[in-house]
């Protein structure tokens, strides 16, 4: 897909589950550890390191073991303002 197009949903799902999947192998945890740690279904966890798909409520705890629950804070918070162009900043 080339860069400049927005990604779509699909797109997103994709590639969060890879990041997660990422997580888990280098805090060097398997899918059967990353569950008994979670309480995420081990199904679960495969399901959504191969579709991506996975319950919402399911995504923080595994992110909170991945040590990585912080990142979900600034989900549709305030956006700081993007300046159009240089003129904004003199």
């Amino acid at each position: 897909m080339l860069a400049f197009l927005p990604k779509n949903p699909s797109d997103m799902m994709s590639e969060i589950s890879l990041r997660f999947k990422t997580r888990r192998k280098a805090l060097k945890l398997t899918q059967k550890e990353l569950s008994e740690k979670s309480n995420v279904s081990l199904g679960s966890i495969k399901r959504f390191e191969q579709s991506g798909q996975i319950a919402f409520e399911f995504l923080l705890k595994l992110a909170l073991v991945l040590e990585c629950l912080e990142d979900f804070e600034g989900i549709c918070g305030e956006r700081e303002e993007v300046l159009e162009s240089l003129e904004g900043i003199i």
